[in-house]
């Protein structure tokens, strides 16, 4: 068990109690993934977000330029990066039963990788990249190799410091070769919802179908500032079941919670995943 101060330790009996007996349906966000070495992105100490925008990155050469450079510089560090105790309980309560699978609004593929089965990428994923112009898929692997092939004189050993989505702010972009469809030379875009995009309509749904399908709602290392999350705990709100909260810092449906944890998810997850099924990660899976 892991160090408690008083209001932890009375908030995780109290959620072991109230979610007892229950199906879960759990909800991720960036700060399930800081403890893998991925930063959050509205954390305390997190770094200074300036996205890009789906229309910027596809308006012109010099912005998709700059985003290749910044995502290639970072995707090796952001692909060997290794679920954490928190992934790990999250696939052991499926596993066992308990939860009903996880919705995540992570791109970093680490709930599958740490063997969660039932994943809805809210978000997208890093994993693939696509053709905006005949819809050609490729994996994100091939194309790393042909972006190295292509620029040799890019450093993927550039010690930048690595943001939320798996990219770099690299100090020059000048000469490199954006990579191309090499199905019709289309534009590529990763596979992932940029920022002013939307969750796709079926994606979402097939989210509100988990919700829908469980007893409570775990939220996992989110702030909830995006509309796709705080609309599923707003459904959840409508059923009337518990939804219980684990972040650091607070969170925009704190009021609407039956439990709150400020603490970290690894820990908080791994402790809940003890009690509701009488395993530990020693034991699990």
């Amino acid at each position: 068990m892991f160090a408690q101060d008083a209001a932890t330790a009375d908030a995780l009996e109290r959620a072991i109690d109230l979610l007892s007996g229950r199906r879960l349906a759990i909800l991720t966000g960036a700060g399930v993934s800081t403890d893998s070495g991925i930063p959050d992105y509205r954390g305390e100490g997190a770094p200074v977000r300036t996205p890009m925008t789906a229309q910027q990155f596809l308006a012109g050469e010099e912005a998709r330029r700059r985003y290749w450079v910044g995502s290639h510089l970072g995707w090796r560090a952001f692909s060997a990066a290794e679920p954490n105790a928190g992934h790990r309980a999250i696939a052991d309560l499926e596993r066992a039963g308990v939860a009903t699978g996880v919705v995540t609004q992570n791109v970093d593929g680490l709930h599958l990788r740490a063997g969660s089965s039932r994943v809805v990428e809210l978000h997208g994923t890093m994993r693939r990249v696509f053709c905006t112009h005949c819809g050609q898929v490729f994996d994100r692997r091939d194309l790393a190799a042909r972006v190295e092939a292509d620029n040799p004189w890019l450093s993927v050993d550039e010690d930048l410091p690595l943001g939320p989505d798996g990219d770099v702010r690299p100090d020059r972009v000048e000469g490199f070769r954006i990579p191309a469809c090499t199905v019709c030379g289309g534009v590529l875009k990763p596979d992932v919802v940029f920022f002013g995009e939307f969750v796709p309509t079926e994606k979402f749904r097939e989210a509100e179908q988990l919700v829908h399908a469980s007893q409570a709602l775990v939220v996992a290392g989110s702030s909830l500032v995006v509309n796709s999350g705080i609309r599923l705990v707003e459904r959840a709100r409508r059923r009337r079941i518990p939804v219980v909260i684990i972040n650091r810092g607070a969170t925009r449906a704190d009021a609407r919670a039956s439990i709150k944890f400020d603490a970290g998810t690894s820990e908080v997850l791994a402790a809940l995943r003890d009690a509701l099924t009488g395993t530990s990660e020693a034991h699990a899976g």
